[in-house]
């Protein structure tokens, strides 16, 4: 019979190190609490149902970044293109809108033919971040930062060094206000709800309490996170896209086209990008080529907050929902105390740190385990 029995050093170690395990995967739920009991009781109006959709609507531009953002990160990668790839893509999607309408085409096709071409455009620099990064050997930060050159460049160029795209025609941009900036439901205190478009004729003390529940945009990123946290977690790319982060060296010897799948990732990372870049167009009526500028480091920090290792191999996209959030709640609330926005950041920078702190000593219980 086995009389071998494990010492208290093993046991406590194994304790301490599945205490810290469940920290990092409930310290960003809890982060997130926490600020909006914060802000609840000390903001005005931020605990309200106006509130809660403007979160989400200003969460949307950073969680879509931040989804392909969490596939790069857990390879061990790091994408700072997408900031201006979600530019590029809004340009040139408000621009074929734009010439396809004032040519005289419906609204419809002219606004299907420019979201294809955002979409189709995002694919060039996510290709060529790809290969440079799993063919030529070029580490990931130099090439993506390379390429958030060339790609800033390309959509400044297109606008011909403008700030946005102008001249949409009044009727492409009524009936892209209503999308972009249209809710599923809508509540109006007193009156009762009305679907897919508000009550007509309000006045104006009406429309200031009218409540507009699930917005469009929030609608489509919510399908966006739902495919691709599936992808990640229950299909054989999210297998191969964590056996990559953890060991890249090991996945080829499992067989797993390393270089291809990389490749795949980033291109991923600047399609997610792109989709931003539409729902920009929709939902400012034109394309500008820093629209997702400002978003770049808080997709990074959403990934961060969330739980995804920067050195690769764990994460989750649940997490960086929540990390997306957290960040406009932080936005949100410190407006709605009158506090200077500038202060989000300083906040944010906290958040990372502390976010990177709790990795660091999960990694490091990791490794004690393993050695005990």
């Amino acid at each position: 019979m086995d009389t071998t029995a494990t010492s208290p050093r093993v046991r406590t170690s194994s304790s301490r190190t599945a205490a810290v395990n469940l920290l990092a995967q409930v310290w960003p739920w809890i982060f997130l609490l926490v600020m909006v009991a914060f802000f609840s009781i000390f903001g005005t109006g931020f605990f309200s149902i106006r509130s809660a959709a403007n979160i989400l609507v200003t969460s949307t531009l950073v969680m879509l970044m931040a989804i392909g953002q969490t596939y790069v990160i857990i390879t061990a990668g790091i994408d700072l293109s997408i900031g201006w790839t979600v530019g590029l893509a809004s340009v040139v999607s408000a621009t074929v809108m734009r010439d396809l309408a004032l040519g005289g085409m419906s609204n419809a096709p002219a606004m299907a033919l420019g979201v294809l071409a955002g979409l189709l455009v995002s694919i060039v620099p996510g290709v060529i971040n790809g290969v440079l990064i799993a063919k030529v050997k070029v580490p990931p930060f130099i090439t993506t930062l390379g390429m958030y050159g060339i790609v800033r460049g390309a959509a400044f160029l297109l606008t011909d060094g403008q700030s946005a795209v102008a001249g949409l025609p009044p009727e492409l941009r009524s009936t892209l206000t209503s999308l972009g900036n249209g809710s599923l439901i809508y509540n109006l205190p007193g009156e009762g709800i009305t679907f897919f478009s508000p009550p007509a004729d309000l006045a104006a003390q009406q429309l200031r309490i009218l409540q507009r529940l699930l917005p469009y945009p929030v609608l489509i990123v919510a399908i966006v996170v739902v495919i691709f946290a599936f992808i990640l977690a229950r299909t054989l790319f999210g297998r191969h896209t964590y056996a990559i982060g953890g060991n890249p060296d090991a996945a080829r010897r499992a067989g797993i086209n390393v270089d291809r799948h990389l490749i795949m990732i980033y291109v991923l990372s600047s399609f997610t990008a792109a989709i931003a870049g539409i729902l920009h167009v929709f939902r400012f009526t034109t394309g500008s080529p820093s629209a997702g500028e400002e978003a770049l480091l808080d997709s990074v920090a959403a990934v961060v907050i969330g739980g995804t290792s920067l050195f690769g191999g764990a994460g989750r996209l649940q997490g960086t929902v929540v990390g997306a959030l957290t960040i406009s709640v932080v936005q949100i609330g410190l407006t709605s105390m009158n506090v200077d926005p500038i202060w989000k950041f300083v906040v944010v920078g906290v958040i990372i740190i502390v976010a990177v702190f709790v990795n660091q000593i999960q990694a490091y219980l990791e490794k004690q385990r393993e050695h005990a």
